[in-house]
């Protein structure tokens, strides 16, 4: 690979760090399970591996936007998290931050075209 493609693959691997967090949460209107979340997010095009979802479902649960209640109804036992009332209103900062960047980036770009 040469260091133009290394580049370009480094700061394509950053840009998708910075959205896992909107993404994530954005898929935590429902309760849903870790697994169920990779699987579902590979589907809509945005794979993730299960070593980053669980780790990040945890931290964002911890930093109290997510609650997470268990259902050991069934042979194998979940845990669902979902948006907290914070984690809500966080994720509508956020959406709102997410588009007026994206704005502004295609207005700078445009300039440049």
């Amino acid at each position: 690979m040469d260091e133009l493609e290394n580049t370009f693959e480094n700061l394509t691997v950053e840009f998708r760090r910075g959205l896992t967090n909107l993404v994530v949460l954005s898929q935590c209107k429902q309760p849903t399970y870790g697994y169920e979340l990779v699987k579902s997010l590979d589907e809509k095009g945005f794979p993730l591996d299960a070593n980053t979802v669980y780790p990040l479902l945890r931290r964002l649960e911890k930093q109290n936007l997510l609650s997470s209640d268990w259902d050991t109804s069934t042979d194998k036992p979940r845990k669902y998290y979902q948006l907290s009332q914070a984690g809500a209103l966080f994720l509508d900062r956020l959406i709102n931050y997410w588009y007026e960047t994206v704005q502004t980036v295609k207005v700078i770009i445009a300039e440049e075209a």
